[in-house]
């Protein structure tokens, strides 16, 4: 159990690191860390849980649920106009309302994400890869929903000018910086399997509003996007595996060969595993690569993944690639990136 002083503490870092990209939680945070009686509600997850980001997600599922209409005014996303004044007398009023429901909701969820703006900032390693090898048959690590599986129906701006696709609900714009090489054409994509430990059903209305839940509320084009990306999924949803990173990546990686050249992608998921999980991760795809030409497109923060061959030790995002040709392992990095996908800073020669 996470004491007060770590909690208060907690929320404070919470506010000052995260203020200015959500001014509401920003705003609560500071007074919740004021308020023992909230904080305490977090005592009813584990103790790795006990984080702020997951009390905020509890009370914005409460709101997508249509309760606490009084708050739900406060939330961008939820209300066409925002009232002035503090809206933590109302957080508070509505929390205490709905204590059952909120320590539930904290006992048994973890804050999960799927950003789809990340598929910004792969597509143009997925050109590189589809230019060299052809189809691609992608196995995305921390799916989530799978949403990124769906890339190929998504429209792409990039704010130099270039675009990729047309006629999606789905657009994702991204600034750069550098050369990146944007694909003229969506490069092919084959077959998909996502894999994770918790996998969202897309068909699942419950599982759906938790994962809008973590989406911050200031953040509405994201929001909607999300919401956009899940209408999508429906129509066809995605092949998605329940395991373990480690354990069951060589034997995906060997099923989706059968349908192209395999390409495994990462996005902030290995930073959960352990160094020595991480190199066991690598590990199995060097053994894969041993029966299968394999690429590996990695959207990870080096000082976090130190189990990984990244160059760099930045606490940002970092975008790699990782391919093995007849064994041979050869790793390249290739840019930095914001880690919703909302700019690209190229660093690599364009090929």
């Amino acid at each position: 159990m996470a004491e007060l002083e770590k909690l208060e503490r907690d929320f404070r870092l919470f506010s000052q690191f995260n203020g200015k990209a959500s001014p509401l939680y920003g705003r609560l945070a500071l007074s919740i860390a004021d308020d023992p009686e909230l904080m305490t509600l977090l005592h009813a997850a584990p103790e790795q849980q006990q984080i702020p980001v997951l009390l905020f997600a509890a009370m914005h599922d409460l709101l997508l649920r249509g309760d606490g209409a009084e708050l739900a005014a406060f939330y961008p996303n939820l209300s066409s106009s925002v009232p002035d004044g503090d809206p933590f007398p109302v957080f508070r009023r509505v929390a205490l309302a709905n204590l059952s429901a909120l320590q539930a909701t904290i006992a048994s969820r973890n804050t999960q994400t799927n950003e789809v703006g990340r598929c910004a900032y792969f597509l143009p390693v997925f050109g590189i890869v589809a230019d060299e090898v052809g189809p691609l048959a992608q196995l995305d690590v921390g799916a989530s929903a799978g949403l990124n599986l769906y890339w190929p129906s998504y429209a792409y701006r990039y704010k130099d000018g270039r675009s990729v696709g047309a006629g999606s609900t789905v657009e994702l714009s991204c600034s750069t910086r550098g050369e990146p090489p944007i694909p003229q054409t969506m490069p092919k994509l084959s077959h998909a399997i996502g894999l994770d430990m918790s996998p969202i059903d897309v068909r699942d209305d419950e599982a759906v509003r938790w994962l809008e839940a973590c989406v911050w509320p200031d953040q509405e084009g994201r929001f909607q996007r999300l919401v956009s990306a899940i209408e999508i999924a429906r129509k066809s949803p995605p092949d998605l595996r329940q395991g373990d990173a480690v354990a069951n990546v060589g034997a995906l990686v060997e099923e989706v060969s059968a349908f192209g050249h395999p390409l495994v992608t990462t996005s902030w998921i290995l930073s959960y595993l352990t160094e020595e999980q991480q190199r066991a991760f690598v590990a199995a795809l060097d053994d894969a690569a041993t029966r299968h030409d394999l690429s590996w497109v990695v959207a990870e923060a080096p000082a976090q993944t130190p189990g990984l061959p990244i160059p760099g030790d930045e606490q940002i995002t970092v975008i790699s690639l990782v391919t093995w040709r007849s064994g041979e392992r050869s790793v390249r990095r290739l840019a930095t990136a914001h880690p919703h996908g909302s700019w690209l800073n190229w660093e690599s020669p364009t090929p």
